[in-house]
């Protein structure tokens, strides 16, 4: 790679530049030592759940309209396509652990910039290459109206009850109103302490939560990133373990169904085991020296984890696209274990390629253009004590 091994989370890859002296900047530095350190099993658990999200799709998606009439298929992908679809909330929890540290550093105006230069441009060039596709092709007819554009385009969908527009976008908004209330708190603990706003601000988390439950994930985050910067963690010898323990309890709970974790679904007892178990095998994963540290310290899952961002939402194009191509040339055939499997070595390079494009493309450029920063960094430079820092990125 050109700016080396990609070490650094995307998003304040750079913030150990040095500034000028009279840069004050707007950046304010995190409440404990902890919270400067860069933290491989969560970035490279950004990749993984990328990846869970991309291979759930193409296993759903072929169970959905390529083999519906065969219950045999959909019965035997099913815990797979449940377990990838849990990709989306993991991806919620290292939200709310790595965000935390940037909403400290930044004022809130500074924030937000950051925030949009990362997350929109992507989100806005693949909106409008769905609205361009939805209205010539009126596939989906519900979304061709202006408002439901507008909601999408704006984040607010979740509040009139419209949905977004373009593939995977939905968590988005989730991840936007994370931000704005994150940051709302932060701004009264930390940049301008204040009871009354803090109180109001911590009314309107609770409501959000009480209306979008599946924001547990996020806040559970943040609980996790608050124990870390504390060190408040298991001596190695019982965590691993405990570690192990975590990890196959959510894979199980994840794998036997589906939830889009509103409030009704938590009266089943598996949504509640499913963020319990994801919530403690994250806090024991980001644990330094765990299993998912020497697990997910090779090249290949950091840079995974990098442009898992971009994966998350390139992927659905390009899944749809090797779709038709493998139904109209008749590929996909009785043989479920052969069509499959040529299915996804067909389609899981071409989307990682066209990922690298539009990630080193219309993710970065934004940002670094404006910022006059470099995303990336090398290794020598990553280990530095000046260049090793917190980094948040845009999670679905």
């Amino acid at each position: 790679m050109a700016e080396g091994d990609l070490l650094a989370l995307p998003g304040e890859a750079m913030q150990g530049v040095p500034r000028p002296a009279n840069d004050t900047g707007t950046r304010r530095r995190g409440p404990t030592a902890g919270s400067t350190e860069f933290n491989a099993a969560a970035h490279g658990l950004r990749g993984v759940a990328a990846m869970m999200v991309f291979w759930g799709h193409l296993l759903g998606g072929t169970a959905k309209h390529i083999y519906a009439g065969d219950p045999s298929y959909g019965r035997f992908i099913e815990p797979l396509w449940h377990f990838g679809t849990a990709g989306v909330v993991l991806f919620f929890v290292i939200s709310g652990f790595v965000i935390l540290p940037s909403v400290v550093r930044y004022r809130p105006g500074q924030f937000a910039l950051r925030r949009l230069l990362r997350l929109y441009p992507l989100f806005l060039v693949l909106s409008l290459v769905f609205v361009g596709l939805n209205a010539a092709t009126n596939l989906y007819p519900k979304l061709n109206d202006l408002p439901t554009i507008l909601a999408g385009l704006t984040f607010v969908n979740i509040f009139v009850g419209t949905e977004q527009l373009t593939p995977n976008a939905w968590s988005l908004s989730f991840e936007v109103m994370f931000y704005a209330l994150t940051c709302l708190a932060v701004y009264f603990v930390v940049h301008r302490p204040n009871r009354t706003g803090l109180l109001l601000a911590a009314l309107l988390c609770i409501a959000f939560i009480g209306v979008f439950p599946i924001a547990l994930f996020f806040a559970g985050g943040i609980g996790v990133r608050l124990l870390h910067d504390r060190h408040i963690a298991l001596p190695l010898w019982l965590s691993r373990p405990l570690e192990l323990v975590a990890l196959a309890c959510f894979i199980r709970y994840a794998s036997m169904s589906w939830f889009a974790y509103v409030p009704a679904d938590f009266a089943n007892p598996t949504a509640l085991k499913i963020l319990v178990s994801s919530l403690a095998y994250f806090a024991l994963a980001v644990t330094p020296g765990s299993l998912t540290h020497l697990c997910l310290g090779s090249p290949t899952a950091r840079y995974l984890g990098t442009v898992s961002y971009s994966l998350y939402l390139v992927h659905p194009y390009c899944y749809y696209l090797g779709r038709l191509v493998f139904d109209r040339m008749g590929l996909f055939t009785d043989e479920h274990l052969l069509s499959m499997t040529l299915f996804f070595a067909a389609v899981t390079p071409v989307t990682l390629l066209v990922t690298h494009v539009v990630h080193r493309t219309i993710e970065m450029k934004p940002y670094e253009w404006f910022f006059h920063q470099k995303i990336y960094r090398a290794p020598a430079q990553a280990h530095s004590p000046e260049a090793i820092r917190t980094q948040e990125a845009p999670t679905p």
